[in-house]
């Protein structure tokens, strides 16, 4: 998030890792350093095939080391090669991503960065989940939580605009973000200046303020899934149960 940097690392027994490297001097904000043990505490706790697995965590004079399971291939390396990808081939990486938030929820956790860019494949193109920086842990099914945080074109309106707080739900909207991007090569809010962006995030509340480019077509399927992803109030969007159940799959 800004002040870490990741490394390629080998272990004593020859097993690669991959290391996050966090400076200290950026920890001297309490801020900081309650965000870093948040982040190792609910990372250390997830154990899921589809979640970058959590190893170790040291630190020495200077840094704070995170050591997590190694993954070689990004879904925006995958993305910058291809441009956009196939029905099949999005099915076959949402079905991972929605079976790990199936879990992260089931655990009270609310990831709430799931974006391209924390999307990994690991040797055998299995989809892995990482980056539990902006997670956060809810006390019961009821609590909300009010921080605003995310990645501008993935961030859920009631990040943005809400004044009830937000949950699960956000996890969700970025997932639908995330569709569309894979089907069609660029975000569906997406525009040049950030407040364009949360312009666009809030006009979708009246009608979709996205579009489906003509030269490439996509199913109706897969339309009515973003359509039903991409719900402003998150009362009525769907929960990962109820998006496992849409016909795309």
């Amino acid at each position: 998030g800004g002040f870490a940097r990741v490394y390629q690392v080998q272990g004593e027994d020859e097993r690669w890792f991959a290391a996050k490297v966090i400076t200290k001097a950026a920890l001297r904000q309490s801020k900081n350093k309650e965000k870093l043990l948040a982040e190792i505490n609910i990372h250390r706790s997830m154990n899921h095939n589809s979640i970058i697995r959590f190893d170790s965590c040291f630190e020495d004079q200077t840094n704070v080391y995170l050591i997590v399971e190694l993954c070689h291939n990004k879904a925006t390396e995958l993305m910058k090669a291809r441009g956009r990808l196939t029905e099949p081939e999005v099915r076959y990486i949402l079905i991972q991503i929605l079976e790990a938030c199936r879990y992260m929820h089931e655990n009270r956790v609310i990831h709430r960065d799931i974006k391209l860019g924390n999307i990994l494949l690991d040797k055998n193109l299995d989809v892995k989940v990482g980056d539990f920086g902006l997670s956060a842990l809810l006390l019961s099914t009821e609590d909300r939580k009010r921080t605003i945080c995310g990645t501008p074109n993935y961030i859920a309106p009631e990040i943005l605009f809400g004044k009830e707080g937000h949950d699960y739900k956000v996890d969700i909207w970025s997932i639908g973000v995330l569709t569309y991007t894979l089907l069609v090569g660029r975000h569906p809010f997406h525009q040049s200046e950030l407040r364009d962006i949360y312009k666009k995030i809030r006009n979708n509340s009246h009608e979709a303020s996205y579009g489906f480019p003509s030269e490439h077509p996509i199913s109706d399927a897969a339309k009515d899934l973003i359509a039903r992803l991409l719900v402003n109030d998150p009362k009525e969007r769907l929960s990962v149960p109820e998006v496992l159940q849409h016909p795309f799959f």
